[in-house]
């Protein structure tokens, strides 16, 4: 009973953390904060979905697995994410900064920074 209501809790909260880097991916204003935002939420939510599936399993063979998996994603998450966010620069995409993080409203109201 308790493992259950442990398991439930944290896979809850994988998925709202994945839930939130989803959101962060349609309000962030620029590519880098977007990755971030994705590169982050994806891989504590995951790591959290994945525990809470180890509390839920029985056999150890799957409770291995789920380790590898988890060792996995720690490891290779965080590496995917720079290697995107490095070929972005080496490409001179430029993060947005200051004036250039306003919304395309606010424009004709700052016309004198231009």
């Amino acid at each position: 009973m308790i493992l259950d209501s442990l398991s439930w809790c944290l896979f809850l909260l994988g998925a709202l953390f994945i839930i939130s880097g989803s959101l962060g991916l349609l309000r962030f204003p620029d590519f880098y904060t977007r990755l971030h935002a994705a590169g982050v939420t994806d891989t504590l939510g995951v790591e959290l979905m994945l525990l809470a599936m180890i509390f839920q399993s029985d056999n150890w063979i799957t409770i291995v697995k789920l380790l590898l998996i988890a060792l996995f994603m720690l490891l290779t998450s965080p590496v995917s994410t720079h290697a995107i966010a490095h070929a972005a620069w080496v490409g001179k995409l430029k993060p947005m900064l200051g004036p250039d993080l306003r919304r395309d409203g606010d424009a004709e109201t700052h016309e004198e920074d231009a």
